[in-house]
């Protein structure tokens, strides 16, 4: 071994040696302060631990029964308002059964909805919602319109926000979906996961304001793909 390789070595294991102290240090200070603890701390500690999974056991059962954790249709265009005040986060995918491109955001749609109990996933046939389809401004199939309390948050108008193609995975859809707001996102929002495939980069998104009862909309108008 020449005289720089045996530096190096010696450099990385004082590397080595200085980080794995950092970590013993604070292992240490957290067993202290649990030792420091009094019988009140630990109650109050798994007090408040047990309301936290008491609350989500109870969001979940909400959730559950106002229809979320499937991906549904839309029985008349009269519940869709009813959805949207009993969920504060809604995915609404409207679609034509003849646009071949709508079937691909059903089989994604239909992976999350079980893994994002947080947000209602639903599906409007434009066909038979005109109204809709006209106050939210629906122009694109296929289009994702995301609301979050009752307000349009954002769209996902065709594949363009996806990479522009159809291989998108469905994780990348998440994404989308995390960066307005309608899902807890787990990974880093501000890189998409499918990005090394993506053609051009995906610009930031806009966060609208307008309430679902408001109509109209600030996209461009474009052909059905």
């Amino acid at each position: 071994m020449s005289l720089s390789e045996s530096q190096t070595k010696k450099v990385i294991e004082s590397q080595l040696c200085r980080a794995a102290q950092v970590i013993e240090d604070v292992v240490d200070q957290e067993i202290a302060k649990l030792d420091n603890m009094d019988e009140d701390d630990l109650e109050k500690i798994r007090q408040r631990r047990l309301a936290e999974l008491k609350e989500k056991a109870n969001k979940k059962e909400e959730w559950l029964a106002n229809g979320h954790g499937i991906y549904s249709e839309l029985a008349s265009e009269k519940d869709f308002f009813t959805i949207c005040k009993q969920s504060a986060n809604v995915c609404a995918h409207f679609y034509r059964s003849t646009t071949v491109r709508c079937a691909i955001f059903d089989k994604h749609l239909s992976a999350l909805a079980p893994r994002h109990l947080e947000c209602r996933f639903i599906k409007v046939d434009v066909e038979k919602s005109p109204f809709l389809v006209s106050r939210l401004g629906v122009r694109v199939l296929p289009t994702l319109v995301l609301i979050k309390e009752e307000k349009v948050v954002g769209r996902v108008i065709g594949f363009d926000d996806l990479g522009g193609h159809d291989n998108f995975s469905t994780e990348m859809l998440a994404w989308r979906l995390g960066v307005a707001g309608v899902v807890d996102y787990n990974g880093d929002l501000s890189q998409p996961p499918d990005f090394a495939k993506c053609k051009r980069k995906v610009m930031p998104f806009r966060r609208s304001t307008r309430t679902i009862r408001d109509g109209g909309s600030d996209e461009s108008d474009d052909d059905d793909e």
